[in-house]
C-alpha cells in the first residue's frame, strides 16, 4: 500500500521545479522500470504489482531499494499513464556533466520543446549508437515523464548535457552539421568520421546565434506537399545517412 505522503511527493515530481529541487524523477511502466533496475541510476523507491516485484526480486534486493506492493489503481494514481499494471519508481538524477569529446558523432538540440519529440530523438540516438546529446537550456526537460516514457528505456544509455550552446560551440573543434531548408542534400553529404548534428526548434528551426557556428548546412529534400518534418523523424533520417555511409 502506498501512503498519502508518498503519493503527494511523487505527484510533485511531475513538475520540473520540484524535480530540480529534489534532484529526483519518476519512471513508469514495466519496460522502463526494468531498464532502470539494470542501469547505473540510483533507484530510491519502487511500487510494483506482486508479479513485477517477484520477477525483479533479486535486482531490487541487490540494490537495497525500498519497494512496496501496489494495486493497478494505485499505480495509475502515482504516475501519468492512463494504464499501468506493473511499476512506478523514483530515481536520482545524473549530474549535468559535459561529455568528453571523442572521434564520434553527437546530437545537439537547439530549443526543442516537445517532450515526446525529445524522447523519440533519445530512442533514435540509442538505436544508432549515439551516446551523448548536447541540449540548449531551452530544450525540453530530459526528466519530464513524457520524455522518459517516449524513450522506451533508452534514457539509461544516452547522456544529455544542458548548456549554453553558443559558449559550447566556441570550444568545439569538429564539423558542425545543421538542418536547414536550403542546405546540401543530406543523401549527398560526406559526413566524415566525427561531428555535431544540430536539430532546431520544431517551429523556428536553428536559432540565428547557433546557426553562426554551423559549418555544413544540410537539408532533407522535399518530394511531396508537407510543409515540414517531425523533428524526431528528421533526426532519424540524418543519423541513418551518417551511419549507413560507414558500413
Amino acid at each position: 500500500m502506498v501512503s498519502k505522503s508518498k503519493l503527494k511527493y511523487i505527484k510533485s515530481l511531475q513538475v520540473k521545479k520540484y524535480r530540480k529541487q529534489e534532484q529526483s524523477f519518476v519512471v513508469e511502466g514495466a519496460k522502463s522500470v526494468r531498464e532502470l533496475l539494470n542501469s547505473g541510476f540510483e533507484v530510491q523507491w519502487l511500487a510494483g504489482s506482486e508479479s513485477f516485484l517477484l520477477e525483479n526480486e533479486k535486482r531490487i534486493h541487490n540494490k537495497n531499494i525500498e519497494a512496496v506492493m501496489a494495486s493497478e489503481r494505485e499505480l495509475e494514481q502515482l504516475g501519468s499513464f492512463q494504464t499501468n499494471d506493473a511499476a512506478v519508481a523514483i530515481a536520482k538524477m545524473r549530474p549535468n556533466v559535459r561529455p568528453e569529446l571523442r572521434n564520434e558523432f553527437y546530437l545537439v538540440l537547439d530549443g526543442l520543446r516537445d517532450p515526446g519529440n525529445f524522447g523519440t530523438i533519445i530512442r533514435t540516438a540509442d538505436w544508432y549508437g549515439v551516446q551523448n546529446i548536447v541540449a540548449s537550456d531551452e530544450t525540453a526537460d530530459f526528466y519530464n515523464p513524457k520524455t522518459i516514457s517516449a524513450t522506451m528505456g533508452s534514457f539509461i544509455r544516452v547522456n544529455v548535457f544542458y548548456t549554453n550552446l553558443v559558449d559550447f560551440f566556441r570550444s568545439v573543434d569538429m564539423p558542425v552539421f545543421g538542418t536547414f531548408m536550403d542546405g546540401e542534400d543530406v543523401h549527398q553529404v560526406d559526413f566524415g568520421k566525427n561531428g555535431m548534428v544540430v536539430i532546431g526548434n520544431e517551429s523556428n528551426g536553428i536559432s540565428i546565434e547557433v546557426g553562426k557556428h554551423v559549418s555544413h548546412r544540410i537539408t532533407i529534400p522535399k518530394i511531396g506537399g508537407a510543409e515540414s518534418l517531425n523533428a524526431g523523424i528528421a533526426t532519424g533520417i540524418v543519423l541513418d545517412n551518417i551511419f549507413r555511409s560507414k558500413k
